[in-house]
């Protein structure tokens, strides 16, 4: 019996192998054309799994709502609810031809702008946020599977609350998969499944979400829990680039990368691709692709476990919104267990360190999540004299050559030496050198950087 559940399990995944997955972002539904312009996209015999986002500024637009909510403000709440639902009134009109679908569509809309509204109690808690966070991507699969309809494409809408599951806090992959397959093997004949990005339920049995960026982590984890063929990413931009294409004006996509290379970029600010996405598809030896939906002709970015480049600089991305703190402690001097204490505060507070440095009687390290800083400042001054910066930027150039060539870190300080700067992380990853500066020579050092790194012929 035992043969016979595993043999079938292979036999299945098999199957799955052959399908893609791909993941919509909000600017590529974010209005009634680009979302024509996604059906066509997706309309092939391919067999695929399509993961949606919120139609662009309604994730903002309802957290703005919750945040009404709790401060128990009720008719700016109605108002900026009514505001909201005549954009989504606009969308339908603009989206349907035939009057019988626009009333389908407008019945779901209606729907859920009534659930959100009756959510907004004097009891709102975090448990009514959830749920109004997710009637975004429940709008826009509900209104892009309706338009598959109404154009003749035969699809099937498939609940990501149907197998979606976290277990404190993070993803609870067995379950994922079995739950999926289940949903997936109901409807053999089908070869185009929507779902939505970002909801999911967590081991309470209520809806939670996977963050911000949490769509990019759905589809990451959907084409992992089914072993498919390539986890496709489509944005706005042509792939990922070398550098900022909203601050230096000499930039260019990359072709490939390392699921490395990737997760470094995403981890330091590049915005196409969310930090979490990366490793289940890592982990699964899925390759990645990042395509344009404005322009698909392009070829993008593959990210892919084999990329043997030996010796190359690849990007450079920019982190913002960092917090800089130094501790001060002639205590540090030969005492083991000193780090660990000072680590055992950002582990408390749930805190990750982005960067860090030391030498005998200090340490110094970054943040990005200062949600807890007045509390962890507070406890690590019982350390010694602590000082904190705020307004910093990580700059971070990522490659495939760094450590044992020393030519490159010179090179890299040597561009940027005209900028103050505050730490340098060199030698953690042999992937990146991490500069810390403060935020206004960020654009300065990008440009610099740019220029001198991919277009002076630099080793």
């Amino acid at each position: 019996m035992l043969w016979l559940e595993t043999v079938g399990k292979s036999l299945l995944t098999n199957r799955f192998t052959v399908m893609k997955i791909l993941k919509f972002g909000g600017t590529s539904v974010g209005s009634a054309e680009r979302m024509k312009g996604v059906a066509k996209l997706v309309s092939s015999e391919e067999r695929k799994i399509v993961v949606l986002s919120a139609v662009s500024g309604t994730t903002n637009a309802l957290v703005e709502l919750a945040s009404l909510a709790y401060n128990d403000q009720i008719n700016n709440f109605d108002t900026k609810l009514q505001e909201l639902k005549n954009k989504y009134q606009d969308f339908v009109e603009d989206l349907y031809k035939e009057n019988s679908y626009k009333k389908e569509a407008s019945h779901y809309i209606e729907a859920h702008f009534n659930k959100i509204a009756q959510l907004n109690t004097p009891q709102f808690s975090d448990k009514e946020e959830r749920i109004i966070l997710a009637q975004g991507e429940l709008m826009s699969t509900r209104l892009f599977h309706l338009y598959l309809r109404s154009i003749g494409v035969d699809t099937v809408l498939l609940p990501a609350l149907d197998f979606m599951r976290t277990k404190e806090g993070d993803p609870n992959e067995a379950a994922i998969s079995q739950l999926l397959y289940e949903q997936i093997e109901k409807h053999p004949d089908c070869n185009l499944f929507i779902t939505q990005g970002y909801i999911c339920y967590n081991e309470f049995g209520e809806v939670d979400n996977l963050k911000r960026g949490g769509s990019d982590y759905s589809a990451s984890l959907i084409g992992a829990a089914i072993d498919a063929k390539e986890i496709q990413i489509w944005t706005d931009i042509d792939g990922m680039h070398n550098n900022d294409p909203r601050i230096v004006e000499k930039t260019f996509p990359i072709d490939e990368l390392s699921f490395e290379e990737a997760a470094e970029l995403a981890y330091f600010g590049a915005k196409i691709l969310h930090p979490a996405s990366v490793l289940p598809a890592q982990k699964a030896n899925i390759p990645v692709r990042l395509l344009n939906t404005m322009q698909p002709e392009k070829k993008g970015t593959l990210i892919r476990a084999d990329v043997t480049h030996e010796k190359r600089i690849t990007a450079i991305a920019a982190k913002d919104g960092i917090v800089a703190i130094k501790i001060r402690s002639s205590r540090m001097l030969l005492a083991y267990g000193f780090l660990r204490k000072v680590f055992e505060i950002f582990e408390k507070y749930k805190t990750p360190i982005d960067v860090i440095t030391t030498s005998e009687v200090a340490i110094s390290l970054t943040i990005d999540n200062t949600a807890h800083l007045s509390d962890i400042l507070e406890e690590l001054k019982s350390f010694g004299n602590v000082e904190f910066t705020e307004n910093q930027t990580i700059v971070c150039v990522v490659g495939t050559f760094l450590q044992g060539n020393a030519s490159v870190p010179v090179r890299v300080l040597q561009l940027l030496k005209e900028i103050p700067i505050r730490m340098i992380s060199y030698g953690g990853s042999k992937y990146n050198i991490s500069i810390l500066m403060h935020s206004d020579f960020k654009e300065k050092a990008l440009k610099l950087l740019n220029e001198g790194l991919f277009f002076e012929n630099a080793t």
